[in-house]
């Protein structure tokens, strides 16, 4: 996240990237009249997934949101309206409107540096090395096709070019026992 937004120069409030906490669980009664948990905790590093069938540029009245050839996924700030219909689209809530310049904006994969031969800088700069970058295909071939997991929403509504290793004591999606419990570190500008 602070990589990010020290390489963009981001706007207060603004978050490419975040980290969302996803946690919960409860207490169980067992027929024995005694007490198991099942508490469970993870995160997930979330931004722009560049999917393959973006949802934000179909709903984009202006074609400021566009796929680039790369398959990145870029808005043009030049012929951003500001109408929000991009982030009212993303199931990932990746568009954030910046409110001083009145223009969408969000993860651009730091396309600048990929073109030079570098990843992207929340990539290089995670210290636990946690997130990866390479082709789609080979990173599914290396790590396995995404699980579906709360809190994400369906991959099948966009398509995201996203791999996630579950964690340990994934939840399935629509589980009502867990909550995003950093909601204020997440939420939109």
């Amino acid at each position: 996240m602070v990589a990010c937004k020290d390489k963009h120069d981001l706007a207060p409030g603004l978050r490419w990237r975040r980290v969302y906490e996803f946690s919960g669980g409860d207490w169980i009664a067992g027929t024995d009249g005694t007490f198991t948990q099942d508490v469970f905790a993870y995160y997930i590093s979330m931004g722009c997934n560049h999917c393959r069938d973006p949802i934000c540029v179909d709903g984009c009245p202006s074609h400021a949101m566009h796929k680039h050839a790369s398959g990145i996924v870029l808005i043009d700030s030049k012929k951003c309206i500001g109408c929000r219909y991009c982030e009212w689209a993303c199931p990932y809530a990746a568009p954030q409107f910046d409110r001083l310049n009145g223009v969408m904006t969000k993860c651009d994969f730091c396309h600048t540096r990929i073109q030079e031969g570098h990843e992207p800088c929340c990539v290089e700069a995670c210290p636990t090395r946690a997130l990866s970058f390479g082709d789609y295909d080979d990173l599914v071939a290396h790590h396995g096709k995404n699980k579906l997991m709360a809190p994400l929403p369906s991959p099948d509504i966009t398509c995201p070019n996203l791999v996630i290793i579950p964690p340990r004591q994934v939840k399935s999606p629509g589980n009502t026992n867990g909550l995003i419990q950093n909601p204020e570190e997440v939420k939109d500008a």
